[in-house]
């Protein structure tokens, strides 16, 4: 619990304070009416000194931003100063009375938050408040685009005088927040960047790049998963892969890519999950379940899934950031855990659909995003366990006599409003290292074994293939011709041609790597 010093706080819930303050906003909400929800990942109080303090978990303001100790003041403190939490805001208005919310909007029924409350509230619970028109007020935004990502082009609400620019709907709407390092990867231009790569490449190049890097996504992303895909197999993937965003999202398609991915349908069931899901191990004694992770409830994930269809377009029409956009689709999914079996794939496709459909990768070619969280597979798993990892206690379930679990509350919520922040920050880091090193990696080696291959035809008539054979050795043994390969494959080539080989191999390959 809290400790106290002055009547400041030093810690909350477990939480240490940068310095010593009294908790506002989100943080006193759920304290106060016991919501049964995890706490924000930063939450803000006010601190003894006149100056701002602001940390990854905390935003502690001066003094005089104490908010009035009530339901408005603290509602009001928390969306000037935190943004808009759904969860917490879904079981806030479950919690206190209708006559209470609508006593906080009719305190300043033209005032900007009050308005919001008010709009969130009707959205929220769908139950109606007994509130006149504000009257001939300038409509605000329900999210502040200082707070969050949000869409640029929303739907205005003439009944409450607020733009709707919340990404999804009420079946599905995680936000992310606007975090000094998501915003400098989002101004890095890495679309542009992408692009102009591909501008100064050869056509041919640039083709065989693409489908190099999407054969090694459709791989990498088996390989998380702990799979050794054929090659046919991860062929048919890649495919899918590269027809994502051409297609409009949709739960059928969904179920459509899992037959693909997991090709041999015999010991799993295809389609939504008819029972409980849970990522884990199970006891080796008693073989219960022994959950890392607990998935959304079978009867809730149609709703879930349409929900996710409706933010991805919702999303993109709107103009949001599509790499937020991606994330908070992408891990909702993995999340929700909709399949049996195949959900991690499904759940890194979607990434490529949702950048597909907003045009973000240069047409023609994916993001390796799989090769990417295969080199960071312990980040990716810290990142999924940031939010279901506290998620957990929140749960209730029971083993059942298969081995699996069955949950025993209603868990829609949490899988429909969580925050993506951390998730973003992550993909938009992937992003920006396959532009930064796996696409100009992939097209400088390309250009550079062109080179080589003209250099060797320069010197000797060789079949493709035989080129493509006498580079694999060369890579093998540090750029050097092995005494089995000058006696064999290539004893026809004379001691001078080897050396020029091997000095064209250096030229293009090995100084090209030390630079």
């Amino acid at each position: 619990m809290a400790e106290r010093n002055s009547g400041l706080l030093k810690g909350f819930h477990g939480r240490r304070l940068p310095e010593p303050a009294r908790p506002a906003g989100y943080a006193v909400l759920c304290e106060r009416y016991g919501l049964a929800v995890p706490m924000p990942p930063r939450l803000a109080a006010t601190g003894g000194r006149h100056r701002r303090v602001e940390t990854t978990d905390w935003l502690i303001l001066t003094p005089r931003h104490q908010p009035a100790d009530s339901l408005a003041g603290q509602l009001e403190f928390a969306l000037k100063w935190e943004g808009v939490n759904l969860g917490v805001l879904r079981a806030l208005f479950e919690a206190v009375p209708a006559a209470e919310v609508r006593e906080v909007v009719l305190a300043k029924p033209t005032g900007a938050y009050a308005r919001r409350v008010w709009f969130l509230y009707e959205w929220l619970t769908q139950r109606t408040l007994d509130v006149p028109n504000p009257g001939d007020v300038r409509a605000v935004h329900v999210v502040d685009a200082k707070h969050h990502y949000t869409l640029s082009r929303g739907r205005k609400s003439s009944r409450h005088k607020v733009v709707d620019n919340l990404p999804g709907d009420r079946r599905f709407c995680p936000l992310v927040r606007r975090t000094e390092g998501l915003d400098a990867l989002a101004q890095r231009g890495l679309r542009e960047q992408a692009r102009e790569v591909m501008g100064r490449t050869h056509p041919d190049v640039l083709e065989r790049a693409a489908a190099f890097l999407l054969l090694n996504d459709s791989r990498a992303s088996f390989n998380i998963e702990g799979e050794r895909p054929s090659r046919d197999r991860a062929q048919r993937w890649g495919q899918a892969i590269a027809q994502a965003g051409t297609v409009p999202l949709t739960v059928e398609e969904l179920e459509r890519l899992q037959r693909i991915v997991i090709g041999d349908d015999r010991f799993v069931k295809l389609g939504l999950r008819a029972e409980g899901g849970f990522v884990g191990e199970h006891d080796r004694h008693t073989h219960e379940p022994l959950p890392d992770h607990i998935s959304a409830r079978p009867e809730d994930l149609r709703s879930l899934m349409e929900g996710m269809a409706s933010y991805a377009e919702r999303a993109v029409e709107g103009g949001m950031d599509p790499v937020a956009a991606a994330a908070a689709v992408s891990f909702g999914f993995v999340y929700a855990h909709p399949f049996e079996d195949g959900n991690g794939r499904l759940h890194r496709w979607l990434i490529h659909h949702v950048l597909a459909e907003a045009q973000y990768n240069p047409p023609g070619m994916i993001f390796p995003i799989s090769a990417v969280i295969l080199r960071w597979l312990h980040e990716y798993r810290q990142v999924l366990e940031s939010y279901s990892k506290p998620l957990l206690p929140y749960i209730e379930w029971r083993a059942t006599p298969i081995g699996n679990t069955e949950v025993l509350n209603d868990t829609a919520d949490y899988y429909r409003y969580f925050d993506a922040t951390r998730h973003a920050e992550f993909l938009y880091r992937c992003v920006a290292e396959t532009i930064d090193r796996d696409l100009p990696e992939e097209v400088g080696f390309l250009e550079s074994y062109d080179r080589f291959v003209a250099g060797v035809h320069r010197m000797v008539d060789m079949p493709a293939r035989t080129v493509q054979h006498l580079h694999g050795f060369l890579a093998q043994n540090g750029g050097r011709l092995s005494q089995r390969a000058r006696t064999g494959e290539f004893a026809a080539l004379t001691d001078d041609e080897v050396t020029t080989i091997e000095q064209l191999y250096a030229e293009h390959f090995m100084e090209r790597d030390a630079t």
